[in-house]
Formats: C-alpha cells, sequence, structure tokens
C-alpha cells in the first residue's frame, strides 16, 4: 500500500511539474476578442465567416483585376507588405489576408486542412462580392494552401504564382505526431522560439530589424500554436502530386519564382514542381532568402507584374 501510494504521489508531481511547464513556455495568454481588434489599430477590416472570423485588407479601384496574396505558414499578411504595395499601385484591387490561426483571424477548433483553408478563401471571396477570376499568390505554405485552391477551383482561377512554395508532405516525428504528447511538446519546444527563428528566412537578416518583435504579437492569443500543429500534420498527409496533376490538367497559367539561395525550401525543390506541370514559367532570384518579394522587392515586382501583363 505504501508503494501504491509514493507511486501516485510521483505520478501527481510530474503532472504538476509538466502543467507548470507548460503554463511557463506557453506565450498564449489571452482571447482575441471583438474588443481586442477594436483597439488593435490595424488598417484593415474583418470578415465574419462560416469558421470565425478574417483579418484582410483589400486596396485599389473596386473595379481592377484582382489578385489575392496567402502568406506562410505562420507569418501572417504583412508579410506582403512590397507586393500588396505595387499591386495596388499598378491599378489591381489587391487583397491580401490572415490564415486561420494566425495574426488577427480567429483560431478555430479545426483539422486546418486543405478544404478548411479553401472554405475560407472561398467565403472570403464571396464576403468581398468577387465574383470572377483571381491573380492568386501564394508565398511557402501559402504555395500549398494556394495550390490546393487552385485545383479544386480551377475556374476562379486567372493566373497561379507560387513563392517558394511547400512542395512536398513533410515527415513528422512519432513524438510529435503521437496524441497529446505531440500537442505538448510542439508547444512547449517550437512555439515558444517561433519569433526569433523568423530571421533564418533571409539571406541577409540584418537588413530587417524588429522583424522578430513585429510577429510576437500574434502568439499571445489561446490556439495560435494549436492552428501550426494542425497544419503541420495535415501537411504531412497531403497528396502533392495530385494536386500539381490537376492544376496541369486544367491548363492553369503558372508561374513559379524561387529565391537562390533559401534555407528553408531548397531551390533544388523546383525541379519538382516544374516536371509535375511542365508548362510552368519558371524565374529564380538570386541573392535572395526565402522571402524574394521582400529581400529582391525592385526584381520580384518586375518579373511578377510582367507575367500578369502576358496574361490578360
Amino acid at each position: 500500500m505504501t508503494r501504491l501510494r509514493w507511486l501516485l504521489l510521483a505520478v501527481v508531481l510530474a503532472m504538476a511539474g509538466l502543467t507548470g511547464y507548460y503554463h511557463d513556455r506557453n506565450p498564449e495568454r489571452r482571447a482575441l476578442t471583438a474588443a481586442v481588434r477594436q483597439h488593435d489599430g490595424s488598417p484593415g477590416a474583418y470578415a465574419p465567416l462560416s469558421d470565425g472570423v478574417t483579418y484582410y485588407e483589400a486596396a485599389g479601384p473596386d473595379d481592377g483585376r484582382v489578385a489575392v496574396l496567402v502568406h506562410g505558414f505562420s507569418v501572417p499578411s504583412y508579410i506582403w507588405d512590397p507586393t500588396f504595395a505595387a499591386l495596388r499601385d499598378a491599378g489591381y484591387r489587391v487583397i491580401r489576408y490572415d490564415l486561420f490561426g494566425r495574426g488577427m483571424s480567429d483560431r478555430p477548433d479545426a483539422a486546418y486542412d486543405g478544404a478548411f483553408y479553401d472554405r475560407q478563401l472561398d467565403e472570403l471571396l464571396k464576403t468581398l462580392k468577387v465574383d470572377g477570376k483571381i491573380d492568386l499568390f501564394g508565398l511557402s505554405f501559402g504555395g500549398y494552401v494556394s495550390a490546393h485552391y487552385a485545383s479544386t477551383h480551377p475556374l476562379r482561377i486567372r493566373t497561379l504564382n507560387l513563392v517558394d512554395p511547400s512542395n512536398t508532405a513533410p515527415a513528422i516525428p512519432w513524438q510529435l505526431a503521437a496524441p497529446l504528447l505531440g500537442p505538448y511538446l510542439f508547444q512547449t519546444t517550437a512555439v515558444p522560439t517561433m519569433a526569433d527563428n523568423q530571421s533564418s528566412d533571409f539571406l541577409h537578416p540584418e537588413r530587417f530589424p524588429g522583424w522578430a518583435e513585429r510577429y510576437r504579437p500574434q502568439m499571445q492569443f489561446y490556439g495560435f500554436g494549436r492552428a501550426l500543429y494542425r497544419s503541420r500534420l495535415s501537411l504531412s498527409r497531403e497528396n502533392f502530386d495530385a494536386i500539381y496533376a490537376s492544376i496541369a490538367r486544367a491548363g492553369t497559367p503558372v508561374h513559379l519564382i524561387w529565391g537562390k539561395q533559401d534555407p528553408v525550401i531548397p531551390v533544388a525543390q523546383a525541379a519538382r514542381i516544374r516536371q509535375a506541370m511542365p508548362a510552368v514559367s519558371y524565374t529564380e532570384i538570386d541573392q535572395s532568402g526565402h522571402l524574394p518579394q521582400m529581400e529582391q522587392t525592385a526584381l520580384f515586382n518586375q518579373h511578377m507584374l510582367a507575367y500578369l501583363a502576358a496574361h490578360p
């Protein structure tokens, strides 16, 4: 009986320790509410969709050709700042938004799979009364989101523009894939370091001071880590070959842009996409890491606008 008591005490102490460690490491401290948004000062607006509220920003003429920008795995829509401005100034009606779980969008308890992201984008376009074709841009993980949408909504796409896109299903270690253990480990090990790790996207991070600090505010809202964790798990089960085959069959014009020195998704992976979609137009940008739209803005904009002009 004494041995059982000691065992129970050890379990209780271990659980208390794990709970305390989780609370100490987890940056999420508050709910993202309407009151929080009201005092946030963000320049965009909010759209109530079936899965929650989506933050978006739109600019340019109401009758302009529509371009939609989808950001990457965890940095919200501000990552498109230079591209958003360039498209607006070129006369496009440009829309960017925060994927669920990021930025100022809600963090619903959902699957965070392709169908989930399809629904968010489709409902946002309907809310904004965008009925015709769009020029769809996807950066990194957004390259997966936008390619998935293009494969399921081919008639909505004028051009698909993939920037250093996620293009393979990542391998997930068994610890991270395990129920309960996986979310715990991700929340206590990966999430707390995410802001500081963002500088690794750049070839020259010293040119972007304050990048980590701009990232941190979104981390405080409940559900941030859960959204990223489930996104990664869903991505690990995705069939990219089927996605690209569907886009190729539809004849969708695709522009693939890659930073030559990308340390996150190596430029060599472009070959896989070009083989899967042989008609793709390819642009490689030198002296750029994972974010060519930021590190080589003028060159990126030149190639981007030229491609769009060639596909009216």
